[in-house]
């Protein structure tokens, strides 16, 4: 008789004549699985008593260091042969669905779906979220800012087109803080309706991914013209109701909107990656591996006034990860001076360095200290 069990999913639908002992081999299977399963309604129960006294406490539901630092110790403490590189996946998951029963977490990222910044928040919330797209940047500052969601999803700077003025402007203007930043690999695709590169009169995307594939375009589509849109979504939207449009984006985007792929991977550079960061109304607590994030003025007629605002933090030992500056709106050749270093601003010497830096500078903001990003980090031995 036929075995017409589902079993662990490899042949499923085969030929009948399952021998003895690949049945018994599933019948291993399917028992693992029936433990598995308990076992996340065992932590499943733990976390609604976890949710119990987060609300008692007041305290915020999504802490970014935490799950982190619970999927890189696994990972550490992973003897195979299950792959290392899906237990982020898959625990995200887990997380993301019993996170759920604490309260469903909403999160707003520049939309529609199939967007980068969507696949951002799928990465770091998983699917068991109520997602917000939004039309721009500023309106996922807004609908974070009103309470609407929870958290934003921002991308603030990609490796080959550097970095995403609108998310640094809105940074300076909100109240929000930065609470999270995570890194997303970046491919960028040419789908079309036709799936014909000779039908292609017309590019469409976002100015970043029109950037990042710069050379691609001018060697192999130099006449056609390039249509910017508010994201790679729009794009494929824009090309899945004109065949001479082709979008450029990612597969998914082509996926969502019935696109057929012309050509994969075309971007200029192998390594293209984007940051995100994620925003909210709650200021992290250190979690031993952070980034604090801040923006400098100072003044353009003191000589050596960066050089001064700097020195604080190389004298108390605090590495800068990054410094890049912005020209201020309505103030010719006067700069905004975005700074990242590493540490948590009530981490001692950061504080001080800090403290200091203001005292020399114009104007200042704190924009956040929050965990530094796993794929950003040297892994620890043991969590927060």
């Amino acid at each position: 008789m036929a075995d017409d069990r589902q079993g662990d999913g490899e042949g499923v639908g085969e030929a009948p004549g399952v021998t003895p002992e690949l049945a018994r081999l599933r019948d291993a299977i399917d028992a693992i699985d029936v433990e598995i399963l308990a076992a996340l309604n065992e932590r499943a129960r733990l976390v609604q008593q976890v949710g119990e006294e987060k609300r008692t406490r007041r305290a915020p539901i999504y802490v970014a260091g935490r799950e982190r630092d619970l999927i890189a110790r696994l990972k550490q403490r992973n003897d195979g042969p299950f792959p290392t590189d899906a237990i982020g996946h898959v625990f995200t998951e887990i997380i993301s669905a019993t996170r759920s029963l604490e309260e469903v977490v909403r999160v707003a990222f520049l939309g529609p779906e199939g967007t980068f910044s969507h696949q951002a928040v799928a990465r770091q919330f998983g699917t068991q979220i109520d997602r917000m797209p939004a039309g721009t940047v500023r309106e996922v500052f807004h609908l974070t800012q009103q309470g609407k969601a929870h958290y934003g999803v921002v991308a603030v700077e990609n490796t080959t087109e550097g970095a995403v003025a609108e998310t640094f402007d809105a940074l300076v203007e909100s109240e929000l803080s930065i609470c999270g930043e995570l890194m997303l690999q970046v491919t960028q695709c040419l789908p079309s309706s036709t799936g014909r590169r000779e039908d292609t009169e017309k590019l469409a995307s976002h100015p970043q991914p029109l950037g990042q594939c710069r050379l691609w375009i001018q060697r192999n589509v130099p006449g056609a013209d390039l249509v910017e849109t508010a994201s790679t979504a729009r794009a494929a939207q824009l090309a899945a109701s004109d065949p001479q449009v082709a979008a450029i984006g990612s597969e998914v985007a082509a996926e969502v909107y019935g696109l057929r792929v012309i050509e994969r991977e075309i971007e200029d550079s192998p390594g293209n990656a984007t940051r995100f960061l994620v925003i909210g109304r709650e200021s992290p607590a250190p979690s031993g591996d952070d980034i604090t994030s801040a923006v400098f003025t100072i003044r353009k007629d003191q000589s050596g006034a960066l050089h001064r605002l700097l020195e604080p933090f190389a004298r108390y030992g605090v590495n800068l990860n990054s410094i890049q500056s912005r020209p201020m709106k309505g103030k010719p050749w006067e700069y905004l001076f975005f700074v990242d270093v590493q540490g948590h601003a009530e981490d001692e010497p950061v504080g001080k360095a800090l403290r200091e830096a203001a005292g020399i500078a114009h104007s200042h903001k704190i924009l956040g200290s929050y965990p530094r990003a796993a794929g950003n980090r040297e892994l620890r031995t043991e969590p927060s």
